[in-house]
């Protein structure tokens, strides 16, 4: 077998044992369903409850993916900022440190209060959580360059321009790819955190509300679909950035040459 269906069959498989795993549990103790409901229960929950859920999915989605661009705008425009200023970055990055261990449960229903528009508060919220690990990744990496070709850069009397656009730039995308595949999952999370705020507050959005909403109605088997939706959306996120991160690097990065086994 190859390394690349061999890295696609064995979580396949792990997941499929599971779920069967799973599946013969609840049938063999006879787990009511308002305690664990089983997969198949759960799946035909999601079919049956689809309209319901995939508009709530949207919304989560639409939220998420809103809050990574501006996470990684706002990120990566800070991280340029620091790499040409010691000063600056001394002066603002304790800002963003402050930013990533604040948990998003106590600001979010201020910023909820604060901010007139529900879908605007809840990016917010998202973005917070997710624009640390770009900030300092690509920071990282913008000052993670090869010191013989900053010296030949120097020697050729390139311009910061040129350095930073020809030599720092390329040198900081595996750093900045690693920070964006966790921001993405972080994203998701900060979503969900403020839908469950916003939820609490009588705000009707994505899945976390569905989720709140079920577990209040003990529809569990609904509760469990919604968190399927939510751990698909996450695995979704770390795939396609993962995607992008191999097609940008690829030709000339040794962590996208391909694993040695």
């Amino acid at each position: 077998m190859s390394a690349r269906a061999l890295r696609l069959a064995a979580p396949i498989a792990v997941g499929l044992a599971v779920l069967g795993l799973w599946q013969a549990s609840v049938t063999a103790y006879d787990v009511p369903t308002y305690l664990v409901p089983s997969p198949a229960l759960v799946a035909r929950t999601l079919i049956l409850d689809w309209g319901l859920l995939s508009a709530s999915l949207l919304v989560t989605l639409r939220i998420t993916l809103l809050a990574l661009t501006v996470a990684v705008l706002l990120g990566v425009t800070m991280a340029f900022v620091f790499v040409q200023s010691r000063l600056v970055e001394a002066s603002l990055l304790p800002y963003a440190i402050v930013l990533q261990v604040t948990p998003i449960v106590a600001i979010a229903p201020l910023i909820i209060i604060w901010v007139k528009d529900p879908q605007l508060a809840l990016v917010i919220c998202a973005a917070i959580v997710a624009i640390f690990p770009v900030i300092s990744n690509t920071t990282v990496g913008l000052r993670s360059v090869d010191p013989n070709l900053l010296d030949l850069f120097r020697l050729a009397r390139a311009s910061r321009w040129q350095t930073l656009t020809r030599l720092r730039v390329p040198s900081a995308l595996p750093y900045f790819f690693a920070g964006l595949r966790v921001s993405g999952g972080l994203a998701l999370i900060g979503a969900v955190v403020a839908e469950f705020v916003a939820g609490t507050g009588g705000t009707a959005s994505g899945l976390a509300y569905q989720i709140l909403l079920s577990g209040l109605q003990l529809n569990i088997p609904r509760l469990f679909a919604a968190l399927v939706l939510i751990t698909l959306t996450g695995v979704a996120l770390f795939l396609g950035i993962s995607a992008a991160a191999r097609l940008a690097l690829r030709r000339w990065h040794e962590s996208e040459l391909g694993p040695e086994y």
